[in-house]
Parts: structure tokens; C-alpha cells; sequence
């Protein structure tokens, strides 16, 4: 529910607090004194779009506040979003300015589309752009659909799952049959290549252990001759006694150093140490005698590996720069070839699970058709009923149902259709009705509507447009009727209908001469008395205009 209402320099208003309560509130006010700025004000707090030309001249910008009390429900899901409440209220504000316009909920700063799914949630603006709404089809769908109630709501979010769910399966599918040519060809490449390295079956590392052999065989000889020359080092030349080697020369200092022991036995260490040295050269030696031995020169081995780099340097050029990253690529080559050839699997799964989405959602949007025409019938006829009481006894109101291709509402286009007299044939209710009957319409909907809702803000400016006299009366009754389930907000010009209010509020104007300034307050008592009278034409100070509104006002607390 709305607390209160803060605008500042919006339209000729330059400052104004308006505190609706829980029941029927009314503005009312002179022509031109800016009371339709209460609902644009309303409006912008919904998420309308503002228009920097609303900001009162001379004025930066223009500001409206509204102060909202919540449940503790509504102020978890605020939270989320930043939020702050306090004492169960929230403060939401909209600034507007020439170049920019800001939306702030609970102090955080939310984009536009956010905070009118907020607010949205807890006001109904019905002004001049809903009777254009009204007149449009998807809003006839969202009324009759909003009567038609939970058991109809339940259908209709299990349809849309489904919907959601053909819409990304038959689009999953369009993309896979118009890609068969393109997935084709890639099978063919990625087949072609696996088949090559399949042939050629490298192993980890092939081309790295050919390199190093292939440089071992073309040194071969420069190999022997450096393993000749450590051998000798090491164990001396056979043709050769006189040369000294490193095996000789540590046998002799062994049998230096062997006598000595005996006379000081610190020597010990180092003689164990020569005898170490012995051993770890004579396993050196045999073990370049050994590498020598195995030195041979393999000319048809070497040319077989050259062969060999060469057909791995075919892949390497291909597939990747060494034959580890060409496996690799066969790796994952494989992974896509399966991905690939599930391709027509899939495709086939998907014309099954399209055909089969089709079925039950051609199932449930027969029975949505179905609650749409009982709820169509039941709603008009009610309708009705509200109209006969609003001096519209012989109009005709007329839900039609017409099938169309499914879509994410269903199978249903509907169209409210409307004759004001017995003789005329229904019409589009945008084209054939009047402003005033557009409104009297509406209200009867939303009073209908209302009748099992509660707790939400509706707002109603002009709702009275084209009307007086008994018509205004019953208008009143009916707001006054909402109210008791619903906090309304009705700007009229009217006294008939501001006579029912619960708090009435009035929009005055002030010149200066040069700036055209108005200011809202509250009126009670014996003001509000000659604020009726002076609606109803008469002079605020005439005794008899006094006498009318004070009859009118008794009249309807009677």
C-alpha cells in the first residue's frame, strides 16, 4: 500500500505531500491545476517513461518519492536486489532530468525495467495509455486470463516450460539440418587425417629418438676416435708401454703409498681412497670399451630412419610441429568424429522430441481454450451486470476466442469486442468506443476483477470522463466498492464520485505572473463540504450549493 506520495517540480507542481489511505482516496481539482500529475507521478514510480519536458520550468530536474509499506516476504525479495525496508517501508524515488533519469528502491539504484517489475507488482495505473491498452489484444488476453484464476495460471506456466522447451529443441535442430553439408566435410577431413596417422602409426616421442640416433651413425667414425683416445688415456696402448695412463699411474701410487700404512696408519683413508679411484677408472674404461665396440657404421639404418623422419615430417606439417602434438591432434580428432557422427542421431531425437512437445502442448492449450471461453463467458456477463449500473444497460461486451497458431500464450487470439446499443454490431472495443465508455468498461473489469484480489494500489485518472449525474453516483459506489478490498487513488472532476472518498485531496493553482505554481492538500470537515459545492457548480458560499453537498455526503454515508 502507498503511505505517501512526494512530488516535487513536476509539471506546474512545485512542492506536494499527499498520504492516501487504506480505502478511497480522491484528487480533485481546476482544469490546468496539475492534479493528473498525482497519477503521472504514480506512473513514474512504475517505470513509465519519462519525458524530460514533465520537469517544471526553472527547475534541474523533478523528483518523485513514494513511501510503500511491505510484508515481510516482499522485503526479503527487496533485499535482493540491495534494498533497505524499515519498520515493514520503502522508500522509492525516480529523478528526472533533462539528459538522464534515475530509479532508486530502498536507497539502491536499479535499472528501469527492475524497479517497474517492483512496483508493478503493487500498482495498477489505469490512465489515458491503459484505455489504449485495453483496446489491444494482448491486454484482453491478460485480463480474461487474469480471471480465469489459479486453475488456468497452472496450465498456462507448464505450457510455457514446454513451449521454452520446443522453441531451443526446434532450433537446436534447424542448426544441425542446415550444418549437414558442413558437418559432412569436416567428417571427410577428420577421417582422411586419422587414417594417415594410422598408417604411419608414430609412436611418443618417434621423432626426437631418430633425430639423436641419426646424428650418433653420420659421426660414427669421429665417435671411435674420441672413445680410442679416452681408452688409451685411461688404460694405455697396447703398442705403446711407454706412454703413462691414469689406471697406471694410480696403481702406483697404491704401491707408494702401501708400505707407508703400516708405518702410519692415518694413511689408511687415503689409500682406500686410491683404491676407489682404481676401481670407479677401470669401470670407466670398460665401459668405453664397450661403447667402441658397439660403434658401427649402418648406412642402410640410416637410411631407413631418414625415411622414416620423412614421412613423420609429412604429419608434422600437417597436423602439428612435433609428432607428440600430431598424436594429440588425433586425440581429439576422435572426440570430434563421434561428436560429428552423433550429429544424425541427434537429429532424429529432436524431430521426436519437436513432434512429441507439439502433442502435449496441442493437448494443454485445448484445455487453456477450454477455461479461456468459460472464463470469457462468465466475465462478460458480469461485466455486463457493473455496465447496467453505469447507464450502459443495453451494451453488449464480448470475449471472442479465435484459434491461432500456438504460440508462448497458447492457441487462443483474443478479441473484446463491443456495441454500445441493441442495434449495432460488435466492434473492436478500441475502435467503436467512446473515451467515456472505454472507461466505464475498464472500471467495471477491474471491480469484477477485484472482487477476490486485495492489498494491491489501483489509480484511476479520469475515470468519470463523459459522465455525470446518476452515472457519476454509480461510478463512486463502485470505486468506493474496490476500495474496500484495494487501496484506489481516483483523480475526478467530479463531486459525485469524490463524494465517496474515504480522504480528498485538492490541486490548486497560484500565479505569480510569471510562474504558475500548485500545491495539494488535504480537506475535511466543512472545507470538503464547500469543495463539493463548488464542483458541483455552485458558489462555495451559497447556501444552497452548502445545503447540496452536505445532502450528497449524507446520502452516501446513509
Amino acid at each position: 500500500m502507498l503511505a505517501e506520495l512526494r512530488i516535487a517540480d513536476l509539471g506546474v507542481i512545485g512542492e506536494a505531500t499527499i498520504e492516501p489511505g487504506p480505502g478511497f482516496t480522491a484528487v480533485t481539482g481546476e482544469t490546468g491545476a496539475g492534479k493528473t500529475m498525482i497519477v503521472t507521478g504514480l506512473a513514474l514510480l512504475a517505470g513509465a517513461k519519462a519525458d524530460p519536458k514533465l520537469v517544471r520550468n526553472g527547475a534541474s530536474r523533478a523528483l518523485v518519492e513514494g513511501r510503500w509499506l511491505v510484508g515481510p516476504e516482499t522485503a526479503a525479495e527487496l533485499a535482493e536486489l540491495g534494498a533497505e525496508t524499515e519498520d515493514g517501508e520503502v522508500l522509492v524515488s525516480r529523478q528526472v532530468g533533462a539528459n538522464r533519469s534515475r530509479m532508486t528502491v530502498g536507497g539502491a539504484q536499479v535499472p528501469l525495467g527492475t524497479g517497474s517489475a517492483v512496483v508493478g507488482e503493487w500498482a495498477t495505473i489505469h490512465g489515458q495509455s491503459e484505455q489504449i491498452r485495453l483496446g489491444s489484444a494482448e491486454r484482453q488476453l491478460e485480463v480474461l486470463d487474469r480471471y480465469a484464476g489459479p486453475v488456468l495460471a497452472a496450465e498456462l506456466a507448464g505450457y510455457r516450460l514446454e513451449y521454452a522447451a520446443r522453441r531451443a529443441a526446434a532450433a537446436e535442430l534447424s542448426e544441425l539440418t542446415t550444418q549437414s553439408q558442413a558437418r559432412a566435410r569436416e567428417l571427410d577431413l577428420l577421417r582422411f587425417g586419422l587414417e594417415e596417422i594410422a598408417r604411419a602409426d608414430p609412436q611418443p616421442a618417434e621423432d626426437v629418438t631418430l633425430a639423436t640416433e641419426t646424428v650418433r651413425l653420420q659421426a660414427v667414425d669421429d665417435l671411435r676416435l674420441a672413445a680410442h683416445g679416452a681408452l688409451t688415456a685411461l688404460a694405455g696402448d697396447e703398442d705403446d708401454y711407454e706412454t703413462p695412463d691414469a689406471l697406471g699411474l694410480v696403481g702406483a701410487a697404491r704401491k707408494a703409498l702401501g708400505p707407508a700404512v703400516e708405518k702410519d696408519p692415518t694413511l689408511a683413508p687415503l689409500a682406500e681412497q686410491l683404491e676407489g679411484a682404481a676401481a670407479a677408472l677401470a669401470d670407466v674404461a670398460s665401459g668405453v670399451a664397450s661403447y667402441a665396440a658397439g660403434l658401427d657404421a649402418d648406412p642402410l639404418r640410416l637410411e631407413w630412419i631418414a625415411g622414416r623422419r620423412a614421412e613423420l615430417g609429412h604429419l608434422t606439417r600437417k597436423y602439428g610441429d612435433t609428432v607428440d602434438e600430431v598424436l594429440a591432434w588425433a586425440t581429439e580428432a576422435v572426440t570430434r568424429v563421434m561428436q560429428l557422427d552423433a550429429g544424425d542421431t541427434r537429429i532424429t531425437d529432436l524431430r521426436a522430441q519437436v513432434a512429441a512437445l507439439d502433442e502435449r502442448l496441442a493437448a494443454t492449450a485445448s484445455r487453456i481454450s477450454a477455461l479461456r471461453a468459460a472464463a470469457a463467458t462468465q466475465l462478460a456477463g458480469l461485466v455486463a451486470g457493473e455496465l447496467v449500473a453505469l447507464a450502459m444497460p443495453r451494451s453488449r461486451l464480448i470475449f471472442e476466442l479465435t484459434p491461432s497458431e500456438l504460440g508462448p500464450h497458447g492457441g487462443d487470439q483474443v478479441n473484446l469486442l463491443f456495441s454500445a446499443n441493441p442495434g449495432s454490431t460488435p466492434g473492436p472495443l478500441g475502435k467503436v468506443a467512446s473515451g467515456g465508455e472505454l472507461s466505464r468498461v475498464r472500471l467495471a473489469l477491474e471491480v469484477v476483477l477485484a472482487t477476490e484480489a486485495g492489498g494491491e494500489t489501483f489509480v484511476f485518472d479520469e475515470v468519470d470522463a463523459g459522465v455525470g449525474g446518476a452515472v457519476a453516483l454509480e461510478i463512486g459506489r463502485r470505486l468506493a466498492r474496490l476500495a474496500e478490498r484495494s487501496q484506489v487513488i481516483v483523480v475526478t472532476h467530479l463531486a459525485q464520485v469524490a463524494v465517496f472518498a474515504d480522504r480528498h485531496y485538492v490541486v490548486s493553482k497560484a500565479d505569480d505572473g510569471s510562474v504558475t505554481t500548485s500545491g495539494v492538500r488535504l480537506v475535511e470537515a466543512e472545507e470538503r463540504v464547500e469543495v463539493l459545492a463548488r464542483m458541483m457548480g455552485g458558489l462555495d458560499s451559497s447556501d444552497s450549493a452548502l445545503a447540496h453537498a452536505r445532502d450528497l455526503l449524507a446520502s452516501v454515508a446513509g
